[in-house]
């Protein structure tokens, strides 16, 4: 508890030196108000548009769509990269531009794409509008709901998307002598050979890389692999000086970025003007990467298989000559990611929130068998 609550205080810094609201030391309550925070709907327009509307727990917190949609239908530039496991990552967004969760958690809310609040201001209006949502998120903090304000929000918010880890797949099992869950078969002899190939030959974890107890398979760097790079050839001194000139009037980023595919092809490059970065994004963990396709920033890429198909390619590039894998190797290779697969934690034994929780009732054994790809029985 103690840790928990040296972070929270941590984070009320990262909202603004003056006035900080006061952190309860109840950090339970403080997840779940943030919770109810994620999961009911608040927007500007239909009020149809929640948190969860992009980040479902079903698909480890992503949306199962190529980009996300936001208010009105509005389509975004980006796909939806998974929330799990954010109190670990350095640098958050597909590009990197925000370093602390508090920072993050108002952007979408405020983007005209997404959520469409106009100010903060307008955000608390909203919540003090749904009585018990409010109710909620003052008492985390021992104040009247007439007093909430922004940063409330953002760490409620904070608090419950920072409390989401997922850390026991089948692989971390094996890894570790453990007994499979039961009811779960042991990893097999297809993903354990998947599992050299991924460290070794393959050489994935050379960015996906496999450090610590609880190893999260990116280097949390950012690389160019490719993707999206036909948005910008041929325009590309044109747009970084549309980049240019849109932080110097001070456009928010994200409203840039959200607003222009073409704009948010150069990656990193958006956030700090380098052009050395043009074209590079984060590398994301592969945790349950099995139930979050599409994949890349863009969505482009609709499968596993042609993900790891692309990976090699790309890899191959960079070292100068092909990479071979064989089909079987490829199999083996897929396996092994597929066993990244958290079940404990998507069938709602793992949630850190209360028992009173939304996430009691999802997902069962069976709504997940509906998203995750069934195991594969590989050759021995």
């Amino acid at each position: 508890m103690r840790a928990g609550w040296l972070w929270l205080v941590g984070l009320s810094f990262a909202l603004g030196a003056a006035a900080q609201p006061r952190i309860s030391p109840d950090v339970q309550a403080l997840r779940f108000a943030g919770e109810r925070l994620f999961m009911t709907p608040l927007d500007a327009g239909s009020g149809r548009v929640s948190c969860a509307s992009c980040h479902s727990a079903e698909r480890a917190f992503t949306d199962g769509k190529q980009v996300s949609e936001g208010i009105q239908g509005q389509l975004g530039t980006r796909n939806a990269p998974s929330l799990l496991n954010l109190r670990a990552t350095p640098d958050l967004f597909w590009d990197g531009r925000r370093q602390q969760l508090a920072e993050l958690m108002l952007d979408p809310l405020l983007n005209p794409v997404e959520h469409g609040f106009k100010t903060p201001e307008d955000v608390v209006v909203a919540v003090r509008h749904q009585p018990e949502l409010a109710d909620a998120v003052a008492k985390a903090f021992g104040v009247r709901s007439q007093r909430l304000d922004a940063r409330h929000i953002a760490a409620a918010l904070s608090a419950f998307v920072g409390s989401l880890e997922s850390s026991d797949a089948a692989v971390d099992r094996h890894v570790t002598s453990r007994p499979p869950i039961a009811g779960q078969p042991a990893l097999s002899p297809s993903a354990v050979r998947g599992m050299d190939l991924f460290t070794g030959r393959a050489q994935c974890a050379a960015c996906h890389t496999v450090t610590g107890p609880k190893p999260l398979f990116t280097d949390n760097q950012f690389h160019a692999v490719g993707t999206g790079t036909e948005r910008w050839q041929g325009r590309l001194a044109a747009l970084t000086q549309q980049v240019v000139a849109a932080r110097q009037a001070g456009q928010p980023l994200d409203h840039a970025i959200l607003n222009n595919a073409d704009l948010a092809a150069l990656g990193r490059f958006a956030v700090t003007l380098n052009p050395a970065d043009i074209g590079k994004f984060r590398t994301p963990s592969l945790r349950n990467v099995a139930i979050t396709a599409p994949y890349m920033h863009d969505g482009s890429v609709a499968t596993l298989e042609a993900a790891v198909d692309q990976e090699i390619y790309y890899r191959g590039q960079s070292n100068g000559r092909p990479l071979i894998l064989t089909p079987d190797e490829k199999s083996d290779l897929i396996a092994f990611l597929r066993e990244l697969t958290d079940d404990a934690f998507l069938v709602g034994s793992g949630m850190p929130a209360r028992a009173d929780s939304s996430f009691g009732a999802v997902p069962t054994a069976a709504t997940r068998n509906e998203v995750r790809p069934p195991r594969r029985t590989a050759p021995p």
